[in-house]
């Protein structure tokens, strides 16, 4: 626990209104220096799982002929890693740091509830991992593992709520700032998604087996109601409250439309929960409901960009910093990426698109766009910002090396989802491409050894993107060893 002052005036919700006077906050800053080096930890670990697969997917000899090391069991531990360990982590994490310093109030629960959050999150991360290389789990898209894994994740959820409710509730600032809102979204609406998606009835209270209260389109709906709003409260909303606040606090600029925002959040929140059923175009699901998700995600383009846009201009009359800081280009260029990501699926989400696209590694190129360009980079630059503050340094060890972590990891990007772009195209094309007889003119493993170089190059992305992640870590620690004090701290 550390005695700061009330922050600069960017952390306020309305900038033309008066500061209040400043006086002595205690925050809870130990409880968000764990989730940082959690958050840099398991992205190492998730790059990494991610790359080793995509390997496998080139050069199957890989899967190395063991049941525990096969693509199988090894793809959801990647997706887990980078969404749940990865992302989770920074969002918990960011969110402690972000309510405490808009509400000018420690967080509510004392330590110890923080750090049951914590250490309950971590070793949830870590059982699920091994459960998916063991061979246990649900066999669902983006579901955790099994039952009592997903009652002991609610427990470690309900008390993350607790701490994040109670901290608003007993704020010293009148106004609920922006990210603020977005957090709360993200949390409320992650729990009801977790339980809703993972009711089941366990075989035994001693054993692992459960068998899914739903079946058939109805089970095939409740996943991608859960899967797609994962997405759009885990993905998106969460890491849209690190964008209103960590760009404003480096680029020392007040968010450019604070009224865009507050439409930004409830627009964003209301349609987006209505889109999942756009996943299952062409198939038993009833045609109102695909067109219902159609609908909903063309619509959600407007408000996604009233975000993107609204991030972008925060940095009107500082446009220049890009040059000489790499941390708010890292920032920048997430928003960005948001932008783009938020274009293409709702292009995608066209009944007449999807035909094609659908079950292609077209699908796979827009996933990546949007992780690793929108949800890595923006938590690259919110670490970049954390660590000096956190650990009371006048900056990063190395601006240089961010910079370099910068144009490797976005030619990482532009190298994977490039390649999958081509070939998901090129996959749907030949599924869809009959001879004069009216027979299918490419058998499926045609196809497959047709994606073979791309496969290389996008594994070759990764790597890149691995690399990057490394040249971050050894930055931030070198920061944390070497870096140079923080005048007040020194004072």
């Amino acid at each position: 626990m550390v005695s700061l002052v009330l922050d600069r005036p960017a952390d306020r919700a309305a900038p033309d209104l008066p500061i209040p006077i400043a006086r002595t906050v205690a925050y809870n800053e130990a409880i968000v220096r764990k989730f940082v080096v959690a958050t840099a930890f398991w992205a190492v670990v998730a790059f990494l799982a991610g790359d080793f697969v995509a390997w496998q997917l080139a050069f199957p000899q890989l899967n190395l002929g063991l049941e525990w090391t096969t693509f199988g069991r090894l793809r959801p531990v990647h997706t887990s890693a980078a969404i749940f360990a990865f992302g989770g982590s920074a969002l918990i994490g960011t969110s402690f740091h972000v309510v405490q310093r808009t509400c000018r109030a420690p967080l509510w629960g004392g330590r110890a509830l923080a750090d049951f959050v914590f250490w309950g999150y971590q070793f949830f991360i870590v059982m699920a991992a091994l459960s998916y290389v063991l061979g246990y789990s649900q066999s669902k898209e983006y579901a955790e593992p099994e039952w009592f894994l997903d009652l002991w994740l609610t427990l470690v959820w309900v008390v993350y709520l607790a701490i994040f409710l109670g901290t608003l509730i007993r704020r010293e600032e009148p106004h609920i700032y922006v990210a603020n809102w977005f957090y709360l979204a993200f949390i409320a609406t992650i729990a009801m998604l977790h339980i809703g998606n993972n009711l089941a009835v366990p075989v035994s209270l001693t054993g692992a087996k459960s068998y899914s209260l739903f079946a058939g389109v109805q089970d095939a709906l409740v996943q991608w109601w859960y899967g797609h709003n994962a997405v759009g409260f885990f993905l998106t909303a969460g890491f849209l409250a690190m964008m209103y606040y960590y760009i404003p606090k480096r680029a020392e600029r007040p968010v450019y439309s604070y009224r865009l925002s507050i439409i930004h959040f409830w627009s964003l929140i209301f349609l987006y929960i209505w889109a999942g059923p756009h996943h299952l175009h062409y198939t038993a699901l009833p045609d109102w409901a695909q067109t219902l998700g159609m609908v909903f995600s063309i619509m959600l383009w407007m408000p996604s960009w009233g975000g993107m846009i609204n991030g972008m201009m925060t940095l009107s009359g500082a446009w220049d910093r890009l040059r000489t800081d790499p941390v708010l280009r890292f920032m920048v260029t997430a928003v960005a990426f948001y932008g783009m990501a938020t274009f293409e699926g709702p292009v995608m989400s066209i009944r007449a698109v999807n035909a094609l696209s659908h079950y292609t590694d077209w699908t796979i190129g827009h996933v990546h766009s949007g992780a690793l360009g929108w949800n890595a980079f923006i938590t690259f630059g919110a670490l970049y910002y954390l660590v000096p503050t956190l650990w009371r340094k006048k900056d990063v060890w190395s601006l240089r090396l961010v910079s370099w972590h910068f144009w490797i990891a976005t030619l990482g990007i532009v190298f994977y989802i490039a390649a999958m772009w081509v070939s998901g195209i090129m996959q749907g094309l030949m599924w869809r491409d009959y001879d004069g007889l009216g027979f299918l003119r490419y058998a499926f493993v045609e196809t497959v050894d047709a994606m073979h170089p791309f496969y290389l190059i996008r594994a070759t992305g990764g790597l890149l993107f691995v690399i990057g992640a490394l040249i971050m870590v050894f930055n931030l620690w070198m920061t944390v060893r070497r870096g140079e004090p923080a005048a007040s701290a020194r004072a």
